[in-house]
């Protein structure tokens, strides 16, 4: 696997687990938490955009 530059969630700053997000070279998105930073989970844009869309409406 290439090398990703990892880019931490502004609203994870003051958190003891932190979400990381980054864009591989085929672009699509991987995301891992701090906590366990082996496990990432790999998505594209639109799917991801809905899902914060939903949970920005959940709350």
């Amino acid at each position: 696997m290439p090398q990703l530059t990892w880019q931490k969630s502004s609203f994870s700053e003051d958190q003891a687990n932190c979400l990381y997000i980054a864009t591989a070279p085929d672009g699509t998105l991987r995301l891992r938490e701090s906590d366990t930073p082996d496990t990432i989970l790999t998505t594209t844009r639109d799917p991801l955009a809905a899902l914060l869309k939903t949970l920005s409406q959940e709350g």
